[in-house]
């Protein structure tokens, strides 16, 4: 993959001009209707938000503790890429947290520029202290060790509803969490600039007081 994709410049510019529903509505537009995880998928706190690259992995549910505890997780997190958010799924009765401030410290260290968890994570106050983006469907003080182990890592996993594929593009906020597939993404991000710029001019005219009939005529945008 080009590596410009992973670069400051090009996922700042993303985070700093596009939002999680406008690429929703150009993915919906390109045939793509299953790209927004499920509402559960929240931030941490108010404010959170980021683009990057998913970097995958996959948990499980254990009931002891394996021989070598966190070897994946580890795996995953040593190798991150700048650029790179950790998206991951657990696959359990989830009763533990995968994520914490301690792994958002390394992340972060790393180049990283967010996290995504189909399902807990804990240290909520340090993450919100030190304003690291991080999404989960809820929180919980007990740690992952013995009761939750990563087994797969760069694969294409299923994350709140969506599949995503290592190296998507991942865009959060507070309306939820999106998924741009790598293969149409330069297509996607032109196309959700433009109707950025459009719904820019829109609102200009709406706050005059137009018709909202002969607006989106005009323009093609509500």
């Amino acid at each position: 993959m080009d590596s410009a994709r992973f670069g400051a410049e090009y996922l700042d510019r993303i985070s700093e001009h596009l939002y999680s529903s406008v690429l929703a509505d150009i993915l919906d537009e390109a045939g793509h209707r299953r790209q927004v995880m499920r509402p559960e998928v929240r931030p941490l706190y108010p404010g959170a938000k980021f683009a990057g690259r998913a970097a995958t992995m996959l948990a499980v549910e254990v009931s002891e503790l394996p021989a070598q505890p966190y070897h994946l997780l580890m795996e995953m997190l040593d190798g991150l890429r700048q650029g790179e958010v950790i998206v991951a799924a657990v696959q359990a009765q989830v009763r533990a947290a995968l994520w914490g401030e301690l792994l958002s410290t390394h992340t972060r260290a790393k180049g990283g520029r967010g996290v995504v968890i189909d399902g807990l994570s804990r240290d909520s106050w340090g993450i919100e202290e030190m304003k690291f983006p991080v999404f989960a469907t809820g929180l919980s003080p007990a740690d992952s060790k013995g009761r939750l182990e990563v087994i797969s890592i760069r694969s294409t996993i299923p994350v709140g509803g969506v599949s995503v594929a290592d190296g998507d593009l991942i865009v959060a906020d507070s309306d939820g969490c999106v998924v741009v597939p790598a293969a149409i993404e330069d297509d996607v991000v032109a196309k959700a600039m433009e109707k950025v710029s459009g719904e820019d001019k829109m609102r200009d005219v709406l706050r005059k007081g137009a018709s909202i009939r002969e607006v989106f005529k005009e323009y093609g945008i509500l």
